[in-house]
């Protein structure tokens, strides 16, 4: 895969068989912090401040920077992360590094996912990352995957639907959403006409928000 340098100075990567990026090319970093971070991870702690923990689940692990990010916002919080994610075409570590993510990072967050990812992949089994944060992943396609845990939140980060409509058809997006909790969030950087009409018929309010660099909108939805 071609290492492909985005409008921030951020890196990711060019999949040549989806025929895409991992991250916007208007900026990795940004678009992962303002679209799951700031209007995911944020909004649900702001909307449940006495919970313990707060669980997400995330449709397409990839470079794994949605967790990064999400570890270092939670880091230094009391509530506790459970973090799943599903990645049936895992990237190798070397991979990975070859991003300089750890230059982003703090290096206790970046040593801490260093020496888990590999044994997360191996096993869909809790692995304690930091004592405030564990991580499953389910090395499996999301329409064979049976979720074992309820969500507040749901990073949809899936490849654009031009390249893998299957991930936004309205039978895949039941599967996700089938264990998000009540009043849980459902955040993807994308919005378009099809995917507001899914999501409603699913049980969900629509949001429209701003987008990251480079979109003008994305959507978040919040189960009644």
């Amino acid at each position: 895969m071609e290492i492909v340098t985005t409008a921030d100075g951020s890196k990711t990567l060019f999949h040549e068989g989806i025929g895409e990026n991992y991250h916007s090319k208007h900026g990795a970093y940004r678009e992962s912090k303002h679209v799951f971070i700031q209007m995911g991870l944020e909004y649900a702690l702001q909307k449940n401040p006495d919970n313990s923990f707060i669980n997400i689940l995330e449709i397409g692990f990839g470079t794994g920077l949605n967790f990064l990010f999400s570890m270092e916002h939670m880091k230094d919080n009391p509530v506790h992360l459970k973090y799943s994610s599903v990645e049936a075409y895992p990237l190798k570590l070397e991979k990975i590094k070859s991003l300089d993510y750890s230059s982003e990072v703090d290096s206790q967050i970046w040593d801490a996912f260093e020496n888990v990812y590999e044994e997360s992949m191996q096993s869909r089994k809790w692995r304690k990352v930091l004592p405030q944060i564990d991580l499953k992943i389910y090395q499996e396609k999301v329409q064979d995957c049976k979720w074992e845990d309820e969500y507040d939140v749901i990073y949809f980060d899936a490849f654009a639907a031009i390249h893998q409509p299957e991930m936004w058809s309205r039978e895949t997006l039941e599967i996700v959403v089938k264990n998000l909790k009540s009043g849980g969030c459902f955040v993807t950087y994308a919005i378009t006409g099809e995917l507001k009409r899914n999501m409603k018929s699913l049980g969900f309010q629509i949001e429209k928000l701003p987008g990251a660099p480079g979109k003008r909108e994305m959507l978040r939805a919040i189960k009644i």
